[in-house]
């Protein structure tokens, strides 16, 4: 697992790429959208900032509208989880406890806007100031069961791909 991990990292294996959504689609300007990246060479995730300075009083949650979206190749997902040192001081908390962007959300009415509910349950005010990395991103590659046979489309977000039977 270890050198698979690495090789792919060593052979620049690119599957992805983050995008802005369009104007409208999410209330924000794209000028205000930073696309997400890494902090180092050795870093797994991306970091996602917030377009917006924002207020979380103790126990408040919203829903942050990020302006953005992500194309990736089939068999890779995108995993959204709080910025650790957030989530320590604060105890930033996803209300989805992770994120999960598939690589057919990016097709959706809404061009597969990410959008991530978080929660201070902290004892603290968390204040963050417009473009300060509040999430980040790592992707991930995925299995199916060998007799898979999913052919839906989606059409929407949280909570979209729940099959009733």
């Amino acid at each position: 697992m270890i050198q698979t991990a690495v090789m792919f990292s060593m052979n620049g294996n690119r599957i992805a790429r983050f995008e802005k959504v369009a104007n409208g689609i999410s209330g924000i300007a794209q000028e205000d959208v930073i696309l997400p990246v890494r902090a180092t060479s050795g870093s797994a995730g991306y970091d996602i900032r917030t377009p917006f300075a924002f207020t979380l009083e103790q126990g408040q949650s919203t829903a942050i509208c990020t302006g953005l979206r992500c194309f990736m190749q089939p068999g890779w997902v995108l995993m959204i989880f709080p910025r650790s040192g957030l989530g320590r001081k604060y105890r930033l908390r996803l209300d989805n406890t992770t994120g999960i962007i598939d690589s057919d959300y990016y097709y959706s009415q809404n061009q597969g806007h990410i959008i991530v509910p978080i929660t201070n349950c902290g004892d603290k005010t968390l204040t963050l100031a417009k473009g300060e990395a509040f999430c980040q991103g790592v992707f991930v590659p995925f299995g199916i069961t060998y007799d898979d046979n999913a052919t839906a489309v989606r059409d929407g977000g949280f909570g979209s791909t729940d099959i009733k039977k």
